[in-house]
């Protein structure tokens, strides 16, 4: 079912500390910076290798963020893999038990679907499907 580990997510407070934090100590130096004003949330992606990382930050107190944030601080968000066919592989992991977030895949990043799947079925892990629709 999965291909790779796609991409991991952390929740920022603050996405320029976080950036000069991964370019100062980490050499990760560059970084594309997505406003996404829809979801109240901005997004800073590097590519490790064809690993990415996401630090992703509130942009509002109301933002799903903001509210992880102050439930837990900073941290990882989230793992995504990568799958084929995201459809089979959602209707799969149901299939198995698992209690998913997103019923449908959804439009992601970078030309891609996505769904989440809910961590009390995953050991506690906010677990994110993605399929690229668009060559990578």
């Amino acid at each position: 079912m999965f291909t790779h580990v796609d991409h991991v997510g952390f929740a920022v407070a603050n996405i320029d500390e976080a950036v000069t934090l991964y370019k100062d100590v980490f050499e990760v130096e560059e970084w594309e910076y997505i406003d996404m004003p829809e979801r109240h949330m901005v997004v800073a992606v590097a590519s490790i290798n064809g690993t990415l990382l996401e630090l992703i930050a509130p942009t509002s107190d109301d933002a799903a963020f903001a509210k992880f944030l102050r439930d837990r601080g900073p941290g990882m968000h989230h793992v995504a893999y990568r799958v084929d066919d995201i459809a089979a592989s959602l209707a799969e992991v149901k299939a198995r038990g698992i209690q998913v977030i997103d019923e449908e895949p959804r439009p992601g990043l970078h030309d891609t679907l996505v769904a989440f799947l809910h961590p009390k079925s995953t050991q506690g892990v906010l677990v994110e499907l993605v399929q690229h629709t668009m060559p990578h």
